[in-house]
């Protein structure tokens, strides 16, 4: 049957290629060509899934962490899956616990926490809440397509800064301009900071690796508009996958030209059901270097496609993780980047209005 397996191809406008299963089904199909001309058929019912967005009421809104190698303790993400679709991004696996695919129902079936403002002003208002800095964006991006007619994002910077509460963003969306509004005057009081992802300059492999995110020189443009606002603000050049994004250094050179002065790496991650999806990626768009890339990637993660020790599970160990390392650091140093770091005020946090009616009395 595997000799008839139809061939893995690009769906237009979207990371992945299938939707792969879940790690919790208990039933697997693999698609094959029938003879009967179904293959055309399936290969034009799936050139453009549709996105399709959902609503759901959530308890709590803040994620706390205590891994030693993340520098936040504290995020707040108000969707679930991501159209931007980049097909390496560590959380499409989240999409499993819903029942549903980390693959193309990740980037296309998104769910929105309609009531994350009303839950999180309550959070903020708990006796004995200690603020320290959320942030914003770290799973999926707070700023991808949808956010613009939603406005979660917005709507969660309005009560941060009414409570005067630290953030930062994590986004690759130019859309974060429009809240500039809100965050400059924040960024001002040292309450908060961006970070714009950029993974390369190559519009063409972008548009591969990261379907619907902004196009580079785009991002470039973002960090220049935060930087004239007088944001502090930051440029992420992740993941670095070997024999894929090879221009780190033209990146880290561009976003200081544009007003980056922060600047931070992670090497690629494939947990899960992210592994077979990047190997699906790399057999639909670099075939000829599939084998060597995953190749470098296991040679990062101790011989397996993934190694979640949180000592090496950002950064990989090995000489090949090494050499990007040096690089990141030799590049960074010749620039400038990560001289003088931006602290937060987490005095200036003010609770918010009354919550609930019991504190009345």
């Amino acid at each position: 049957m595997n000799d008839f397996t139809i061939p893995l191809q690009a769906v237009k406008g979207r990371g992945a290629a299938t939707r792969i299963a879940h790690r919790f089904e208990r039933d697997v199909r693999d698609a094959f060509d029938d003879g009967w001309g179904t293959q055309e058929e399936d290969m034009i019912d799936s050139t453009a899934p549709k996105t399709e967005v959902r609503f759901e009421d959530v308890k709590s809104v803040l994620t706390r962490n205590d891994s030693p190698d993340i520098p936040f303790d504290c995020s707040l993400n108000p969707y679930r899956g991501c159209e931007h679709g980049c097909i390496y991004c560590f959380a499409r696996p989240t999409h499993s616990y819903l029942n549903m695919s980390p693959g193309l129902d990740f980037e296309t079936k998104l769910i929105a926490k309609r009531n994350t403002v009303a839950v999180l002003r309550a959070e903020l208002g708990r006796k004995g809440y200690r603020p320290s800095q959320i942030a914003l964006g770290t799973a999926t991006d707070c700023y991808q397509p949808i956010e613009r007619e939603l406005r979660l994002t917005r709507s969660v910077i309005e009560l941060l800064s009414e409570t005067r509460h630290p953030f930062g963003i994590v986004t690759k969306s130019s859309a974060v301009e429009r809240d500039l509004d809100l965050i400059a005057p924040m960024a001002a009081d040292r309450l908060a900071a961006v970070y714009i992802t950029v993974t390369t300059l190559d519009s063409d492999l972008c548009r591969k690796l990261e379907p619907r995110a902004a196009a580079p020189h785009r991002r470039l443009r973002t960090i220049r508009a935060l930087a004239e606002a007088g944001v502090p603000v930051g440029v992420c050049v992740a993941p670095q996958i070997p024999f894929i994004t090879d221009d780190m250094e033209q990146v880290l050179q561009a976003a200081w030209e544009a007003g980056a002065r922060s600047a931070f790496y992670t090497v690629i991650r494939l947990p899960w059901e992210v592994a077979p999806l990047f190997k699906e990626w790399l057999e639909v768009h670099y075939p000829q270097r599939a084998a060597r890339v995953m190749a470098r990637i296991q040679e990062m993660r101790g011989g397996k496609d993934y190694d979640a020790d949180f000592a090496t599970r950002m950064k990989g160990s090995g000489l090949w993780a090494d050499l990007i390392r040096q690089r990141f650091e030799k590049a960074t140093n010749r620039i400038g980047f990560n001289r003088q770091r931006v602290k937060l005020d987490l005095e200036a946090f003010r609770p918010p209005g009354e919550v609930g009616q019991g504190n009345l009395f």
